[in-house]
């Protein structure tokens, strides 16, 4: 039971004030109704939505700035938080008493609805409002031993894909992450926090282990698999290879049309990463890198999740086809709303300064130390609440 439906099956007192809901399409409840439709049916008075990037309902491009607008299955506003602003102004909650959040996320730290709630997190304890977090399960699991970094470095690696230092697989829900984002960056501590917990959730469970069906969290994230993967192959939109962008399978693929796949697949495999088979594939993007061209690549299937590490694949893959394709293999920059220029990329992804030649030329043995999650589960740990 997520924290939505938890917060449904017991109405708080609270629930006849004035609430601003964070929240986007893929935010349901157990039998798929969107939450803030079924909030509203059971008589909570939300007066204002905020969506994050892509939009309220998750389809907007990735990276592109997002407009106020009109919910057309509540008739409520609609205030984008990835447009204009980033945080709710003093205007947008004068009106509001209380601030519920209920945004799935996916576990990696780039993923950026993680930094839209500490943004959240910000305006309401400067504004003097309660904030309440919906939790949900995280969807690649609790288990702390698959945290993945490198941790990032806040002084010069800090953006919207990771503003605070925390490894990119975190292995934490959005609630945990809060408490320990209360304690460690608010000033004075000054935010009134709830948390409304998952129930029967365990650490040890993925996402299949708890709904055969999963709502794409944005365009890019339709499946389980491609959110499991993504944690890895993110870290290719800072080059010149496509990470599956306008395929039925993102963050599945990875290739180019000057691309050895067969080669590539049969590298990967001899290295044998845990939980993980490289595939040879052809595919044809229909947006973003080589748009309408053949991509010879490799597709990736994860045969075990609970030793699958997504961070140590994604240095694998990058550092083979530099080596196997140094004439054809290019570091790229990834404009967005927030990075308008697209540079440092891989910077901001790895959390790493002059990320680019450590990931390149890491050797094999390297990865796993380069990717290690230093002490972040000394550090999380009293802030668990599974």
């Amino acid at each position: 039971m997520t924290g939505i439906d938890a917060l449904l099956a017991n109405p708080p007192a609270w629930k006849s004030r004035r609430i601003g809901l964070v929240t986007n399409h893929a935010a349901c409840t157990a039998d798929f109704r969107p939450a803030r439709q079924a909030l509203l049916a059971e008589g909570f008075h939300i007066t204002r939505l905020f969506s994050p990037e892509q939009g309220l309902e998750t389809t907007g491009e990735d990276g592109k700035e997002m407009p106020d607008g009109t919910d057309r299955l509540t008739g409520l506003p609609v205030t984008s938080l990835y447009g204009g602003k980033l945080a709710p102004d003093p205007h947008d909650l004068a009106d509001i008493d209380i601030v519920l959040f209920d945004i799935p996320d996916i576990g990696c730290r780039f993923y950026t609805y993680l930094w839209t709630m500490t943004h959240v997190m910000e305006a309401c304890a400067a504004q003097g409002k309660h904030l309440v977090i919906a939790d949900r399960p995280n969807p690649l699991s609790g288990i702390m031993a698959l945290a993945e970094g490198p941790e990032l470095n806040e002084r010069h690696c800090s953006s919207f894909i990771g503003r605070w230092n925390i490894p990119i697989r975190h292995s934490c829900t959005s609630g945990e992450l809060a408490g320990y984002f209360q304690a460690a960056y608010i000033r004075n501590n000054t935010l009134l926090l709830d948390v409304i917990p998952c129930k029967s959730w365990r650490r040890t469970m993925f996402h299949p282990d708890w709904s055969q069906s999963f709502v794409p969290t944005s365009p890019a994230i339709p499946c389980f698999a491609s959110a499991l993967l993504y944690p890895g192959l993110g870290l290719l939109e800072a080059t010149n290879i496509s990470e599956g962008r306008g395929t039925a399978t993102p963050f599945r693929v990875a290739g180019a049309p000057w691309m050895d796949g067969p080669r590539i697949a049969g590298m990967v495999n001899d290295v044998r990463p845990d939980g993980v088979y490289a595939r040879p594939v052809h595919f044809v993007p229909a947006e973003g890198k080589y748009q309408g061209q053949k991509c010879s690549g490799v597709m990736l299937h994860v045969s075990d999740r609970a030793v699958f590490r997504p961070v140590r694949l994604g240095w694998l893959l990058i550092r083979l086809i530099h080596q196997i394709h140094p004439g054809h293999f290019a570091w790229a920059p990834y404009p967005t709303f927030v990075n308008p220029g697209g540079a440092r990329h891989l910077d901001l992804l790895t959390g790493l300064k002059n990320a680019e030649p450590l990931v390149a030329d890491a050797g094999i043995g390297d990865i796993a130390k380069y990717t290690d999650a230093g002490d972040w589960q000394a550090k999380i740990a009293p802030y668990l609440l599974y």
